[in-house]
C-alpha cells in the first residue's frame, strides 16, 4: 500500500512539476523562437514526446525504409473556368478527396510576389524583437489577432515545437489591426485567397453532384481564418513534433509553405511527406466536409508536421470553417442521403462542436468519432 501511494503522490509531483514549467515558458511570451534566442542545446521537457511514442515512431521508421513511396496527387488548376477542362479537374479533386483527403495545386491564380511577400512578412513578424511581438501575446480566443505558441499548450500532453501569429475574419479585418511586419502581405495575400477558397469549394461542390454554389453557401458568409506557423529549427528534432497528428476541423484548408518540409499526412497507414512544391498550395478536406458529404465521397485525414534541425519552417494555413454563430447545425446533406445511404453521423451544432475542441488537446481530440451514428 506505502509503494502505491508513494508512485501516486510521484506522479502528482511530476504533474504538477510539468505545469510550473508550462506555466514559466508561456509567461515568456516569446514562444519557441524565445528559446532559440536564448541558445538552447536540448529542448525543455515538456515538448519531449511519451517514450511509448518515441518506440512506436522508431519502429515506424524503420518499417517505412522498405516501403514503395507515394505522391499527393497534384492537380493544375489553369483554365479550369473552360467547360472541357473543369469536368477533368472536378474528376481529379473528386478522387483525391475521396482517396487522400490532400492534394496540391498549381497555376491556381494567386501571384507568386503575393505568396512570397506573405511568407517573408511572417518571417519577419517572429524575428522583430521580442517586446514588439509582446503586444500581441494572447490567450483570449476572443481577440482577432493574437500571437502565442500551442493553442492547447495546458491541455495537451506534450508541446509542439512551433509559434503562431492568428488572425480570424482575416478578410475582414481593419488593416491597423495587424502587425506592421506582416499588414500590407497579409491583406493582400487574404484577398487572393478568399477567391481561391470560393473556386475550390465550387469544384468540390461539382465533385459531390451538387450545384457549383452549394458548399459556398455554407462555407463562406463569415470569411476565413488565417494560422501563420513558425518552426525554428530545432536542436533535438527526433524528440519532439511541429505538430500533433489531427485532423482539420473546419471545411477546406488551404496551405502555403516555404521550401522546407515537414508536412506528413497518414496514407493507408504510412506517413507521406507533402514536399513543398514552388508555386504550389496544399488543399485539404476538414472534418465538417467529411460530415456533410456524409463520409460517403469526402475524407478529412490526419496529418501533422515533424520538427527539423534546419529552419525556419513556415506555413500559413487558411481555414474555411463555415459560420461560428453558436447555434448552426451541420449534419449531412439531404442529397447524399437514402434508404441505401443513411446518415452515418448525427447532427452537430457548432457552439458545441468548438467547445469540445477548445478545452481538448489536439493531441487527445477524436475528431468524427464523437458523431458517428
Amino acid at each position: 500500500m506505502t509503494e502505491r501511494v508513494d508512485d501516486d503522490a510521484s506522479e502528482v509531483q511530476q504533474q504538477y512539476d510539468r505545469i510550473e514549467m508550462l506555466k514559466a515558458f508561456d509567461e515568456t511570451q516569446a514562444g519557441v523562437k524565445g528559446l532559440i534566442d536564448l541558445g538552447v542545446s536540448k529542448i525543455p521537457q515538456i515538448f519531449v514526446r511519451p517514450s511509448n511514442e518515441l518506440a512506436h515512431e522508431l519502429i515506424y521508421k524503420t518499417a517505412q525504409q522498405d516501403r514503395v513511396q507515394v505522391k499527393v496527387p497534384l492537380i493544375d488548376l489553369s483554365d479550369f473556368r473552360n467547360p472541357e477542362r473543369r469536368k477533368r479537374i472536378v474528376e481529379q479533386v473528386r478522387v483525391a478527396s475521396e482517396t487522400w483527403g490532400f492534394f496540391q495545386v498549381v497555376n491556381h491564380g494567386i501571384p507568386s510576389n503575393v505568396s512570397d511577400a506573405m511568407i517573408d512578412g511572417i518571417k519577419r513578424f517572429n524575428e522583430m524583437d521580442v517586446e514588439e511581438k509582446r503586444k500581441y501575446y494572447s490567450r483570449d480566443s476572443t481577440r482577432r489577432v493574437r500571437f502565442n505558441s500551442n493553442r492547447d499548450l495546458f491541455t495537451s500532453r506534450t508541446a509542439n515545437w512551433r509559434d503562431t501569429l492568428t488572425i480570424t475574419s482575416a478578410d475582414q479585418l481593419c488593416s491597423q489591426e495587424l502587425p506592421d511586419s506582416c499588414r500590407e502581405s497579409t491583406v493582400e495575400y487574404s484577398k487572393h485567397i478568399a477567391v481561391l477558397g470560393s473556386a475550390v469549394a465550387e469544384l468540390l461542390s461539382e465533385g459531390l453532384g451538387l450545384e457549383p454554389g452549394r458548399l459556398n453557401s455554407m462555407v463562406f458568409p463569415e470569411g476565413h481564418r488565417i494560422s501563420c506557423h513558425y518552426y525554428p529549427a530545432c536542436p533535438e528534432p527526433e524528440l519532439t513534433l511541429g505538430n500533433t497528428m489531427h485532423s482539420d476541423i473546419g471545411f477546406i484548408t488551404i496551405l502555403l509553405q516555404n521550401q522546407i518540409s515537414g508536412l506528413q499526412v497518414l496514407y493507408q497507414h504510412q506517413w507521406i511527406d507533402v514536399e513543398p512544391i514552388p508555386g504550389g498550395l496544399v488543399v485539404n478536406i476538414g472534418d465538417l466536409l467529411q460530415l456533410v458529404s456524409n463520409g460517403k465521397k469526402f475524407i478529412s485525414s490526419k496529418h501533422r508536421v515533424v520538427a527539423n534541425s534546419i529552419g525556419p519552417r513556415i506555413s500559413v494555413a487558411s481555414f474555411f470553417n463555415g459560420p461560428s454563430c453558436e447555434g448552426k447545425c451541420y449534419g449531412p446533406i439531404k442529397e447524399l442521403t437514402s434508404e441505401e445511404n443513411p446518415p452515418k453521423y448525427r447532427e452537430i451544432v457548432f457552439g458545441e462542436y468548438l467547445l469540445k475542441i477548445v478545452n481538448t488537446g489536439l493531441d487527445q481530440y477524436l475528431g468524427l468519432d464523437y458523431y458517428k451514428l
